[in-house]
């Protein structure tokens, strides 16, 4: 995680901003629970910098990565397994995953290596999903406009599809599948939404992408 500081000393306010915005929070849940949902059953998986569990716990995802030591706290209450460590750096050996998970990939230190490890802790056939915030759509400008004033966001990278795929395609990934959700301003959405395939509308995007 690039910013670790920031995540060890404001945990509070990054566990209230999903009380204040639930029909957001599970939007995105409902979208990455759709790619999860395609996998075989009886796998083991991560999610890497998993923060305190938010994702992970109603995923049903048992372990991951997480560098904040004051988050991992709440995410091990959460009963999920946490590993020191960074998304650029895992500390897990070759070949020990059936897929792995990204979300809000715009904190990570260097998003090309964290794909490189992703690959090299998948099993042959084993699937990477990030799920982050499209830099092309209204969420993510939002977030960019006022970043001067953001706790979280102040040095985040935005990406854009594009970019995450040709990163994907550079390491070694394959049999790309989208789906989209956020439809609208973060502050007007009052209804959880259904994902919708592909992307280009919704601000918040997952790619599932399979191992060569």
């Amino acid at each position: 995680m690039a910013h670790k500081g920031t995540f060890e000393t404001h945990v509070a306010d990054y566990e209230k901003w999903y009380d204040d915005y639930p029909e957001v929070y599970q939007s995105e849940i409902l979208a990455i629970q759709e790619q999860l949902l395609e996998l075989p059953q009886n796998i083991r998986g991560i999610e890497v910098g998993l923060g305190t569990g938010r994702f992970a716990e109603p995923l049903g995802i048992k372990e991951g990565v997480e560098p904040s030591v004051e988050m991992a706290k709440i995410a091990r209450k959460r009963g999920i397994e946490i590993m020191e460590g960074t998304a650029e750096r895992l500390p897990y050996s070759a070949l020990q995953f059936d897929f792995v998970l990204f979300v809000t990939v715009c904190h990570l230190e260097n998003l090309k290596l964290a794909i490189r490890e992703a690959h090299r802790v998948l099993k042959s056939n084993g699937a990477v999903i990030i799920g982050f915030l499209d830099k092309e759509r209204q969420i993510a400008k939002a977030y960019m406009d006022r970043r001067h004033r953001s706790t979280f966001y102040k040095k985040a990278a935005f990406y854009s599809v594009p970019y995450v795929a040709k990163i994907l395609k550079q390491w070694g990934f394959k049999d790309f599948q989208y789906n989209q959700t956020l439809f609208g301003n973060i502050i007007e959405i009052k209804e959880i939404q259904t994902p919708q395939p592909g992307f280009g509308k919704g601000s918040f995007v997952t790619v599932k992408a399979i191992k060569r």
